[in-house]
């Protein structure tokens, strides 16, 4: 009777749901979805909306279907029968729901889209450590499977592991390298910190909430409150860890139910199966592996969104290099000579291009279909940390028609190397250095750190703070202001 009942309800369109309280607009669960507007990827025309054979209850394109209580407590009763999980339907997990399928439903289109690429990668990895592999819809309330989302507090990556705990599990974290942004590494990491916490409460519900409020704060709210499930413990736990677990179950159901919501997924161009992992032996940009493998600098930071500087440094330990399957034969075919392009490039250097170091003529450029940020900083000749600087700009999302200021010409310019046709070099960039008496001065400029300032004029740190009477590594520099080098 309630199986013939549920199928009735699915046919059954319902275009609106009365907003819910229990979900704010600045949710930072919700808001994670939001961070998904900033990848390059889904601005790609490669990215499909046909719905197949997926519609199969003949939905109208413009339907939003929304269901009574029993039909949610029904679904997640069918889920909850095959999970370790205690997949319960209240009031809050409703909200989510909601928020998911209604207000968020083009966002979780994407995830959805995004999840056939990352989560064969986790269910493989959950399973290696004998975890549920419920534990992947996890990544979802995270980092909405943002491979580069960063929340307030500095954590980062599809698990969003601040620095400690990712230092704690082994993940390098330097000024070109961030392991939390690494797939398949922080996916490793999250396995054995779940692994941990689970041996700390053995309740799934208590794990959730300890990853995202930390165990201090559960074992604290367990101690002050005498309550040992997480239901009885919520309201003592921070507002962020009260909306995750039945964010959690929420994101569970909406994996397993979206067609039922007419929400389909976006298909990404490449899929888990149609990549591959290299090992790489020397430093290399991104863009002479753009130029050489005919592949974007976008593709190249999707799938490798662990290096910071379009740059992968050279180390006494390899470097990974993932690249759709198709082009690594070209790799392998050019990595020599890919190498001896990047001998002389000098981190963090690594654009052929000559960079403008300080704002000149001021000019205001109308965006045009096709072009992105990356193209924009080519044709003027800055970065795309310039164009974000100058125009107060979060993400990398643009929209043609929209005006974008630029600068054109720099008072100082910086030297670069003229880039060959086989072997392109790239310099560092060099500032003004000014002679005074027997002294020389370095302008200080946008960008620059007593590190970067010592190492282009060839001293070391401790000499620098020396000659400037510094005793503090994170002394401030004045923009325009000059500093001592020898």
């Amino acid at each position: 009777m309630l199986a013939g009942s549920v199928g009735a309800q699915i046919k059954n369109t319902i275009v609106s749901v009365e907003d819910n309280a229990d979900v704010c607009s600045d949710d930072p669960i919700l808001a994670m979805l939001d961070s998904l507007c900033t990848l390059e990827f889904f601005k790609s025309s490669s990215f499909t909306t046909d719905t197949g054979l997926l519609n199969v209850y003949n939905f109208s394109s413009d339907s939003v279907p929304v269901y009574d209580d029993f039909i949610y407590e029904y679904r997640l009763g069918k889920l909850d029968a095959l999970s370790p999980f205690d997949l319960d339907y209240n009031a809050s997990v409703k909200s989510y729901i909601n928020a998911y399928t209604v207000q968020k439903r083009k966002k979780v289109g994407q995830l959805l889209g995004l999840a056939q690429h990352y989560f064969p990668l986790f269910e493989e990895t959950l399973d290696k450590y004998d975890l549920p592999l419920e534990l992947k819809h996890l990544a979802i309330i995270e980092s909405a499977l943002n491979p580069v989302a960063k929340s307030k507090s500095g954590a980062m990556g599809l698990w969003q592991f601040v620095y400690g705990t990712g230092k704690m599990y082994n993940l390098k974290i330097n000024s070109y390298v961030d392991e939390r942004c690494d797939p398949y590494l922080s996916t490793v990491a999250a396995c054995e910190y779940l692994k941990y916490l689970y041996g700390m409460f053995g309740d799934w519900q208590l794990v959730l909430a300890a990853y995202n409020g930390g165990p201090g704060t559960l074992n604290k709210a367990m101690r002050r409150s005498g309550k040992k499930t997480y239901w009885e413990l919520r309201p003592y736990l921070p507002v962020e860890t009260q909306g995750y677990v039945p964010a959690f179950i929420a994101a569970t159901y909406v994996m397993n139910y979206a067609s039922e919501h007419n929400i389909y997924p976006l298909s990404p161009r490449i899929f888990h199966y149609q990549v591959d992992t290299l090992h790489v032996k020397n430093k290399l940009t991104f863009a002479s592996l753009s130029k050489v493998l005919d592949i974007s600098v976008e593709d190249l930071e999707y799938l490798n969104p662990c290096y910071r500087k379009q740059f992968i440094p050279a180390t006494e330990e390899f470097n990974t290099l993932v690249l759709p399957k198709q082009k690594v034969g070209l790799f392998m075919a050019n990595e020599t000579d890919l190498y001896n392009m990047n001998q002389e490039v000098s981190p963090p250097a690594v654009a052929a291009v000559e960079k403008i170091s300080a704002p000149g003529e001021q000019k205001k450029h109308t965006i045009r279909s096709g072009e992105t940020l990356s193209s924009i900083a080519s044709k003027y000749r800055c970065s795309v940390s310039d164009l974000k600087d100058w125009n107060k700009l979060k993400g990398n999302t643009i929209h043609p028609g929209d005006k974008l200021i630029v600068f054109t010409a720099a008072p100082v310019k910086t030297k670069t190397a003229v880039v060959a046709e086989e072997k392109p070099k790239v310099a560092t960039t060099q500032p003004e250095k000014i002679t005074s008496g027997e002294n020389k001065f370095h302008t200080i400029q946008k960008g620059d750190t007593l590190w970067k300032i010592a190492n282009e004029n060839g001293i070391t740190i401790t000499e620098l703070k020396r000659l400037n009477n510094i005793s503090n590594d994170n002394h401030p520099l004045k923009i325009g202001a000059k500093i001592k080098v020898g």
